[in-house]
């Protein structure tokens, strides 16, 4: 199956959003319109099932328009991917449950998956309470996620391994209370403030993984792991602001001169030397992280579960193409000297932007610890990858 369209859709969103990120920036949030253009392309359904009306497109194509929609902002690449892989809880559903929430294709679903919310059982469903950060596109979404801990008559629920229970719930965006908490340096059009629930029921056929009857049918993308998604767009949309930083540097290089000389940052051997760091570092990191999504989609593909070995080597090119991509745009940052720190220069947005994400869990060092210790053959919480 093509995916062109998808990517030609992706360039022209790319090049129509770079021209308003001053804008976006100021609002701390995406612009209604703005992500009605993005819900039009199709790119909140990405990764919904097929069986309900979603695209449920390879994991390399996400992660490709994501990375393109990067490099003409950063925020709407952010929210475009958390919107995408919300859009994949759907799988977890029965499907009866999944199509009402998905009733039509610009439905937008955004969430947060860390269970800092308490689900306690109660007849037919929870009754939820909690509060839950980096809500990134909340304000514009019909429906979030929220991670919760559940608890019967007051004590946690265990699973089969005896381990407590932790599921998503999806609730109404009208149900939830917004919170102005995303005063920030970077990704500041994300719109990624805190959102609460007190006491809100949700119906068993809305927690995520909870109900087994009528569940959606299982294909090749629902074998990567949840955490893998979140990862991966991380990864994209560091990779799109390294792009971008590249291609602003060699245009300012090659006009703009330092003090005292006439000649042009593009005639300094030192900026020579790096940007063709910058430029082999990045491709270098891009071919790692495309490589490791392809080897464990085909294993996808073959048999339904990808092993723990390509788990970790994806979560291991993720966090290796966020650290690489990082230390590219601090170093054009750098070569842009003055003119970098104007408001104007989209290196300055980008060496904001590009450190925010860096802050991550999901790319956080502890990401390597656990990597290192599989690699040593170390007793390592391969669950977390």
């Amino acid at each position: 199956m093509s995916y062109d369209h998808l990517l030609a859709t992706a360039a022209q969103l790319s090049a129509a959003f770079a021209t308003r990120s001053a804008e976006i920036e100021a609002e701390r949030r995406i612009p209604a319109d703005v992500s009605q253009q993005l819900a039009a392309a199709g790119f909140y359904r990405l990764a919904v099932p097929a069986a309900i009306g979603g695209l449920e497109v390879p994991p390399a194509i996400n992660s490709q328009i994501i990375e393109i929609l990067a490099q003409g902002d950063a925020a709407c690449a952010w929210v475009t991917f958390i919107g995408a892989t919300s859009g994949s809880a759907l799988s977890g559903l029965p499907q009866a449950a999944a199509q009402r929430i998905f009733a039509a294709p610009d439905t937008m679903i955004t969430g947060v998956f860390a269970p800092t919310g308490r689900a306690e059982r109660t007849a037919g469903g929870f009754n939820v309470s909690g509060r839950w950060q980096w809500g990134s596109g909340s304000q514009n979404a019909d429906w979030v996620l929220g991670g919760c801990r559940l608890f019967e008559r007051g004590e946690p629920m265990l699973d089969e391994h005896g381990r407590p229970r932790t599921h998503m719930v999806v609730l109404p965006t009208s149900e939830i209370e917004h919170l102005d908490t995303w005063q920030v340096s970077g990704l500041c059009g994300t719109g990624s403030l805190d959102y609460q629930v007190a006491q809100t029921f949700v119906p068993d056929e809305r927690v995520v993984g909870f109900v087994r009857e009528g569940r959606v049918p299982v294909t090749p993308l629902y074998a990567f792991p949840n955490f893998t998604f979140l990862a991966l767009g991380i990864g994209a949309v560091c990779l799109g602001i390294a792009r971008s930083a590249i291609d602003t540097l060699i245009a300012l290089g090659q006009e703009k001169k330092r003090v005292g000389s006439g000649r042009t940052i593009a005639h300094k051997s030192s900026a020579q030397v790096k940007l063709a760091e910058a430029e082999a570092a990045l491709r270098s990191a891009r071919l790692f992280y495309y490589d490791t999504i392809n080897v464990a989609w085909q294993q996808a593909l073959q048999g339904g579960r990808v092993s723990t070995e390509a788990r970790r080597d994806v979560r291991l090119a993720t966090t290796t193409a966020v650290t690489a991509c990082t230390r590219v745009v601090d170093d054009m940052y750098t070569l842009g000297g003055g003119a970098s720190v104007y408001k104007t220069s989209k290196l300055q947005r980008h060496f904001r932007d590009i450190h925010v994400a860096t802050q991550h869990i999901m790319v956080a060092p502890t990401t390597l610890e656990t990597i290192g210790g599989h690699l040593f053959g170390l007793d390592a919480n391969v669950a977390t990858l």
